[in-house]
């Protein structure tokens, strides 16, 4: 292939956001609960240090307050981005009290493009909460998921409905979360046909209680993406209920 065509290809794979050789993205994705541990103790520094030690470009992040009275009325997206020196965007998905409950996303690259996608169903409010990262070697969409705890009917339906939204932005996706259902239940064989594609976990899989992990429910799945190692559950047993999510990814 001579040098002009060599170009051209270079060209077209940085246009769809792909970049060769760029380095891996490290992407954290965690239920904080509000950031209250094991013990009752809400406590952002301790969440902090757990993130900190892992080093990860994107966390994703569910059940995040924001000036809530149950976690000291503190905006925990901007606290964690001050603590950490990343920036920060956050989701509402309800009103608690005088302040705000939702998802949040943190970045060492700037973010843009914030947008909360409703999800359908009763019960409690349902979103799942994206961002583009202008990352080296191009952007790409994050998106922070957390479904339905009760039905499975309500689960499908909002599983649906978060992979249409996210189907319509442009580019590589990398989505995060709760999904509150097994790797072989209906919810997750939404995300396990293309263009998506479920990371598996290396080692011991389950995620909730943190304590002593019994359930597999939290996730992270790619489009347009690969994963560079499988998924590792970070061995976090006293910061949140759940235990956190890390995965390398390549464009």
């Amino acid at each position: 292939m001579n040098r002009k065509w060599i170009g051209i290809v270079a060209l077209c794979l940085a246009l769809a956001g792909w970049c060769p050789g760029a380095e891996p993205l490290r992407i954290m994705s965690w239920n904080l609960h509000h950031g209250a541990g094991v013990d009752g103790k809400v406590d952002l520094e301790r969440i902090a240090a757990v993130i900190r030690r892992e080093e990860p470009d994107v966390v994703l992040l569910q059940e995040v307050d924001k000036h809530c009275a149950r976690s000291g009325n503190t905006d925990q997206a901007a606290e964690l981005g001050r603590l950490l020196e990343m920036h920060h965007a956050f989701g509402k998905a309800l009103d608690l009290g005088d302040g705000e409950y939702g998802q949040a996303i943190l970045s060492r690259h700037p973010l843009g493009d914030p947008e909360v996608h409703r999800l359908p169903g009763g019960g409690e409010p349902r979103i799942v909460f994206s961002c583009r990262v202008d990352a080296p070697g191009g952007s790409l969409t994050a998106a922070t998921l957390h479904l339905d705890h009760q039905d499975d009917g309500r689960r499908f339906a909002q599983a649906q409905v978060a992979s249409a939204e996210l189907l319509k932005t442009n580019g590589p996706v990398v989505l995060g979360g709760d999904f509150n259902a097994g790797p072989e239940s209906r919810t997750l064989r939404v995300f396990a046909q293309a263009p998506w594609n479920p990371v598996p976990k290396a080692g011991p899989a389950a995620t909730h209680p943190a304590e002593n992990p019994a359930t597999e429910i939290d996730h992270i799945i790619l489009r347009g993406l690969a994963p560079a190692k499988a998924v590792v559950v970070i061995d976090e047993s006293a910061a949140s209920d759940h235990r956190p999510l890390l995965v390398e990814i390549r464009r």
